[in-house]
């Protein structure tokens, strides 16, 4: 059904493509052995690379692409277990999107006209995605009619600085592939019986994810999420060698630095640039901060906050970035 979407090609008279999706995998992967209820859940996760031959005309930047990669999993559980699978799928999404800053709202999307399966099985399913946001406790919308043809879904959509929505994070249930695969365990009672297949996926794309970051952010990244974290700016060429071995004190913790030491440039336009670059600190050093072993910090809103040692601007930092703050430097 998808083979239009996929980038095929011939090997020695059979037709290989490019990997469009995980689930097929991780259903090959569940079915590779006979499963015991004992190993229930089974949670696979995968963030390969994916391809998917799009018509040329829906792509769009970073947000439709045609090679991604995706946070992507398939959770095999008994009906049991799927409420609480689907709480904690809710609590990781939470989590993960708290960190980033965003609100999101969400949707209960139903049974649709055409569908797979049995009706009672949809029905159950249905009620215990209701049940779990009901007791994950934020406010979500019934849409109606509105789920996949293999099974009900939750599905997420983040706001971003400027008030739009965007739809990244999916928490799918799907009934109609563990059919297709054959998929089964062996029950307490020594029978053979489906699991339940959750779909789940947090960022969703990692690049359509980075898109929406980019224009929320508007190129002011949070500490720890910037590309550009610390720029040293030697003042003179008698501290270059000392700004080399600051910079190798931050690069070694683990920080994104750079070091300006372009002559072309005036020690003020040097800052200037930094800051237009964003970069969340800007530490300048020269002879008296070399005889010192100290560096002037200043953040890329231009607040000074004079000498500090460099041990102890690399212990602040590294804080202020483990934090997770949106505006870390101001904290410095």
């Amino acid at each position: 059904h998808y083979n239009s979407n996929m980038f095929s090609f011939q090997v020695e008279k059979e037709t290989y493509a490019l990997k469009p999706m995980n689930c097929p995998g991780h259903c090959l992967m569940y079915e590779h052995r006979p499963r015991s209820w004992r190993e229930l859940p089974v949670r696979l996760a995968d963030f390969g690379v994916l391809h998917r031959n799009e018509l040329s005309g829906t792509l769009t930047g970073l947000t439709r692409v045609r090679r991604f990669a995706q946070d992507d999993a398939h959770i095999f559980c008994t009906m049991e277990q799927l409420e609480k699978e689907i709480k904690d799928c809710l609590d990781f999404l939470q989590a993960v999107y708290s960190v980033f800053g965003f609100t999101f709202r969400l949707f209960l999307s139903t049974r649709p006209d055409e569908f797979l399966g049995d009706v009672k099985v949809w029905e159950e399913a249905e009620k215990q995605l209701e049940h779990s946001l009901q007791e994950f406790g934020e406010p979500w919308e019934l849409n109606p009619g509105d789920g996949a043809f293999y099974g009900p879904k939750i599905d997420i959509q983040i706001k971003d600085a400027i008030g739009r929505y965007h739809q990244c994070a999916t928490i799918q249930l799907d009934f109609q592939l563990p059919i297709r695969f054959d998929l089964n365990y062996v029950s307490k009672g020594g029978e053979l019986q489906r699991p339940v297949m959750i779909h789940r996926a947090i960022l969703g794309s990692v690049e359509r994810m980075i898109a929406v970051l980019a224009e929320n952010y508007a190129g002011k990244w949070p500490l720890w999420l910037s590309p550009s974290q610390v720029m040293i700016i030697p003042v003179g060429f008698s501290a270059e060698q000392y700004a080399q071995e600051v910079w190798k004190m931050f690069h070694d913790t683990g920080f994104m630095v750079d070091i300006d030491t372009d002559t072309g440039v005036t020690f003020n336009k040097k800052i200037r640039n930094a800051q237009l670059s964003q970069y969340n600190f800007i530490l300048v050093v020269g002879d008296q901060e070399q005889m010192k072993g100290t560096v002037n910090v200043r953040t890329r809103t231009g607040k000074q906050h004079g000498e500090v040692l460099v041990g102890e601007a690399i212990q602040r930092i590294s804080k202020l970035r483990d934090m997770k703050m949106k505006n870390a430097e101001e904290e410095f």
